[in-house]
């Protein structure tokens, strides 16, 4: 699993320009069953969504797919973590750590 933390490089007027762009992104990778949970941080200075996977290298591709990234609006951080415990709704995702 993993947690995508989005720190804004650009003023509000333009993340608000390209937010609706973002959304359809957001909206995509939840269809495909990719994404978990997503929401701004507060203070409003970026994001965090979290993702189900195990392929880190495909996860920050995807990263790099968001029109936030793509136009210069945001950077990524990272961080895999294996879900020992989790919640009965995300039982399914429930992750053994690597020996």
């Amino acid at each position: 699993m993993f947690v995508l933390e989005l720190t804004y490089t650009a003023g509000p007027e333009r993340i608000d320009e390209a937010l609706p762009r973002h959304v359809e992104w957001l909206r995509g990778q939840f269809e495909a069953g990719v994404f978990l949970a997503a929401g701004r941080k507060v203070p409003r200075e970026g994001g965090v969504i979290l993702a189900a996977g195990q392929d880190r290298a495909a996860v920050e591709a995807l990263a790099a797919t968001d029109p936030f990234a793509r136009e210069g609006l945001a950077e990524y951080r990272v961080t895999q973590f294996a879900a020992g415990f989790t919640a009965p709704a995300l039982d399914g995702y429930r992750e053994q750590p690597p020996a």
